[in-house]
């Protein structure tokens, strides 16, 4: 992330329903809105989970389905009492009851019953098998290798949100171009470039990117709130997400 990236926390008084808090919530009882706000954030953030199974010892077929399994029995609200002290942060909730799976739970489970025979979040394993290839050139531990693909998972649905946003607004040329100075250091910039592009003078062109990274690095706030409970939660998740960034 770029050094104007900011931590501020989200003000208590306006944080959010996110979909996190949504399914603490509803932990106890079946409501639709609860089961759609988990299968949401299972399908944005399964990535760091498969690569965590993988980077354990687990093939690419074992790690397919346990990290399926695991997501069907939580899925079923079986795992949602699990890591008590950690529930205020989705990522840390999913890294302990992944762990306590991977330990308890996987020996005690019949072949034919994984999953029920379905598999409820859609993923491209030969896409995460090359994308797993390259997180592991690195010497880190799987909880090293989970925590650095959750903040990657993060930024990438950030990005994501922010060209869906100026898409709609009729401005994909101009999110297309920019993109990939979203988490630019300032000084790498080439502005003069940017400006030809985009047929702008280029001050005008320095007023356009600040106002898109500004934005960006709001909806990147957003995007990490949704994962978290309460605004305490989500000032820390955020440092420590790009504190993760900045290592990289």
């Amino acid at each position: 992330m770029s050094d104007e990236t900011s931590c501020d926390a989200l003000p208590r008084a306006a944080f959010p329903t996110t979909r996190w808090s949504v399914v603490l919530a509803a932990k106890q009882r079946e409501q639709p809105e609860s089961v759609q706000a988990l299968e949401t954030l299972c399908q944005n953030y399964w990535y760091p989970l498969y690569v965590f199974v993988r980077s354990s010892g687990w093939s690419p077929a074992a790690a397919e389905d346990l990290t399926q399994e695991f997501f069907a029995r939580l899925l079923e609200k079986n795992y949602l009492q699990v890591a008590e002290p950690e529930k205020g942060r989705f990522r840390t909730f999913l890294r302990f009851a992944l762990k306590r799976f991977l330990a308890k739970e996987w020996e005690r489970i019949g072949a034919a019953k994984r999953g029920s025979g379905q598999k409820p979040i859609p993923f491209d394993v030969t896409l995460a098998e090359e994308r797993f290839s390259t997180a592991c050139a690195s010497p880190l531990s799987p909880e090293q290798l989970y925590d650095r693909q959750w903040a990657l998972s993060l930024l990438n649905d950030a990005v994501t949100r922010l060209a869906l946003e100026y898409e709609s607004a009729g401005k994909a040329s101009l999110i297309t171009a920019l993109r990939p100075y979203l988490t630019a250091e300032r000084g790498s910039i080439p502005y003069a470039t940017i400006a030809t592009a985009l047929d702008l003078s280029e001050s005008t062109a320095r007023v356009t990117l600040h106002r898109l990274r500004k934005r960006f690095r709001e909806v990147f706030r957003e995007t990490v709130a949704d994962t978290v409970s309460s605004a305490d939660e989500a000032e820390n998740e955020i440092r420590e997400v790009l504190a993760v960034l900045s290592e990289g």
